[in-house]
């Protein structure tokens, strides 16, 4: 099965990757490692203004309503150039909302890029909520807890880990906690599919200046067939991101986290290896995207969790 996106979805897409590779993201991303929110805060502002975060919000809040396919493209370019932040965590907050008493105050700032929301697990850890306006707890009863809270070390650093305080309350109906997960689950699968992608087309093109004893490394065979197993991966990942998005259905979505998850860090382990010893310099761009997959791939479902929920139906 094919799936062809309209002429307004391409034009959207490519728009936003032009947007996106003029914003000198490698400088975002590390200014967001180290606390400095400032660049990240106003490309944040310019992605709103593309009407990405408007995608999740219901239209009788000045969304554009949920659209899922403009959503996967979206955030697989947000994937593709490593940008910052809990952009994720704050569409699916925006589902959670949508059928709550603070939807009027939360969701016309969230398709306006006014608020900067994250969402965490209950026990879990919130993603960038230092940088947060709000922070939502998916416990049993939905909690809405200060910014801030204990931090913990991640993997990577651009993706800045706190334990939420323990909140207030609010009314949510427990259907749409439910859906707030899945929808996450989904966005992190077209995330770290665009994180893939920029593994990969980096990864050729080092093995296409790279020689060794007068040869480009791309033209031997054991590097022409690992780029070929790994681009195969993320093409057999990619029918089941834009299915999940047409199907909305939990096991798709979960099929897709599972094969776009493990394309990518597929991916990410031949980026490290092909680029050799350069491959382990954090000063290198790649490492941006190299320290993503792992935990993109963890975030929202782990493989053996998304396996489960596939074999549920």
């Amino acid at each position: 099965m094919r799936f062809l996106h309209s002429r307004e979805q391409q034009d959207f897409a490519r728009s936003l990757d032009a947007m996106l590779s003029a914003a000198g993201t490698p400088e975002v991303v590390r200014a967001w490692e180290a606390g400095d929110h400032g660049p990240g805060r106003a490309l944040w502002a310019r992605v709103a203004d593309a009407g990405v975060l408007a995608l999740a919000v219901p239209e009788p809040y000045e969304g554009m309503g949920v659209l899922p396919v403009e959503l996967a493209l979206a955030f697989h370019q947000l994937g593709r150039h490593a940008v910052p932040g809990p952009y994720v965590e704050t569409a699916a907050a925006a589902v959670l909302l949508a059928g709550s008493p603070l939807a009027k105050e939360w969701l016309p700032r969230i398709a306006a890029g006014e608020a900067l929301v994250t969402l965490a697990e209950d026990g879990g850890y919130a993603l960038d909520a230092d940088a947060a306006d709000a922070v939502f707890v998916l416990r049993p009863e939905v909690a809405l807890a200060p910014p801030g809270g204990g931090p913990h070390r991640s993997a990577d650093p651009a993706r800045r880990l706190y334990r939420p305080a323990a909140g207030e309350p609010v009314a949510v109906p427990p259907e749409a906690a439910v859906a707030a997960r899945h929808f996450a689950r989904f966005l992190t699968a077209a995330q770290v599919l665009g994180v893939g992608d920029t593994l990969l087309s980096r990864t050729v093109s080092y093995v296409a200046g790279r020689t060794q004893f007068g040869t480009p490394i791309g033209a031997f065979q054991a590097v022409k067939h690992r780029l070929a197993d790994t681009m195969v991966g993320l093409e057999f990942a990619r029918p089941l991101l834009y299915g999940a998005a047409l199907s909305s259905a939990p096991a798709d979505i979960a099929a897709a986290k599972v094969a776009t998850g493990e394309a990518a860090y597929a991916a990410a382990r031949a980026a490290l290896q092909l680029h050799g010893a350069i491959g382990y310099t954090q000063e290198l761009d790649l490492s941006l995207w190299l320290r993503k997959a792992r935990p993109l791939r963890d975030a929202w479902g782990t493989p053996a969790q998304c396996r489960a929920r596939v074999l549920e139906g």
